[in-house]
């Protein structure tokens, strides 16, 4: 619909040869402040050919396999990857954004805005509890409604209930996943 998806996931993805050969020398010295980067060459390339002007499309037909992790270590390490490469590569996406539709720009400040009203919201949900030793029901009621609002949306999109039960993911980017993103925020380089 707008020409441009964010990140083309690599298993996921093919590019036309001539448009990989033009961006080849900037793609294999990927730096971040002056040091190497091996980390999310996927979403760096995406926005390499965004930069570029080439359009990066999803194609709800096709069919693609990868692994997953299968170990809570694993997962974490993946994320960890994710999280740096998201923060390092949402900075040189910026320049590119005015560019394109509009929904995309407001896509990206919700990826990453979102996670700061959630990382806000359980901090804020903590000192009040050890300030006040009361459960802080109002914090954890907004953030249930809006995992709600936000499950109920995908789930409506996708014509499937079964996107609610990503209502649970709401606890795992609570425990596991929001200082797991800080930690990757403070050791990009």
């Amino acid at each position: 619909r707008f020409g441009a998806v964010m990140c083309c996931c690599g298993p996921c993805a093919m590019y036309r040869r001539s448009a990989m050969l033009s961006l080849l020398d900037q793609y294999e010295t990927q730096l971040y402040r002056g040091k190497p980067s091996d980390f999310g060459e996927d979403r760096h390339l995406t926005i390499l050919m965004l930069s570029a002007g080439f359009r990066t499309e999803y194609v709800p037909s096709a069919i693609a396999a990868t692994v997953v992790p299968d170990t809570m270590g694993v997962y974490l390490r993946q994320q960890l990857r994710w999280a740096r490469s998201t923060f390092r590569d949402t900075l040189l996406a910026l320049p590119i954004l005015p560019g394109l539709d509009r929904y995309l720009t407001l896509d990206v400040i919700g990826q990453n805005g979102g996670l700061l009203l959630l990382a806000l919201s359980v901090l804020t949900g903590i000192g009040q509890f050890a300030l006040t030793a009361t459960v802080p029901w109002w914090t954890i009621l907004v953030i249930g409604f809006m995992t709600l609002v936000r499950c109920s949306v995908a789930a409506y999109r996708a014509r499937e209930l079964r996107f609610l039960g990503f209502a649970l993911h709401t606890l795992v980017n609570i425990f596991l996943l929001i200082p797991l993103k800080a930690y990757a925020l403070c050791t990009l380089s």
